[in-house]
């Protein structure tokens, strides 16, 4: 069984949202969730986020032993982009790129 989580539109570029979920993939969920307390980057709390809600619709949706979950799947998709300008030398404008992410993360039932 696998139960999944998704916070969408979130402020901070699927790039740097990348290096936090690719640490936790595969991890027991208890394991990921104090990985992501003590990691520095400003998505580790927006994952955390993430993962806590999973593992929640897992234990109270489906009656499954939180003890018992991993993360299967996690990604950070991309999402809508704000595009904004900012004034530069010789009258002359250059376009900045204010991306957000998708991030999903499903968990599953260890199979012993």
């Amino acid at each position: 069984m696998q139960v999944s989580a998704t916070a969408k539109y979130i402020r901070i570029s699927p790039r740097k949202v990348r290096l936090v979920v690719d640490a936790i993939r595969g991890k027991a969920a208890s394991d990921a969730m104090a990985m992501l307390q003590f990691m520095p980057q400003q998505s580790a709390k927006e994952v955390y986020k993430v993962v806590k809600s999973a593992v929640a619709n897992a234990e109270n949706n489906f009656n499954l032993s939180p003890e018992d979950l991993y993360i299967a799947i996690a990604t950070a998709d991309e999402g809508p982009t704000l595009k904004r300008f900012r004034p530069r030398a010789r009258g002359r404008a250059t376009q900045v790129l204010k991306r957000s992410s998708h991030i999903t993360v499903v968990v599953g039932e260890k199979e012993d």
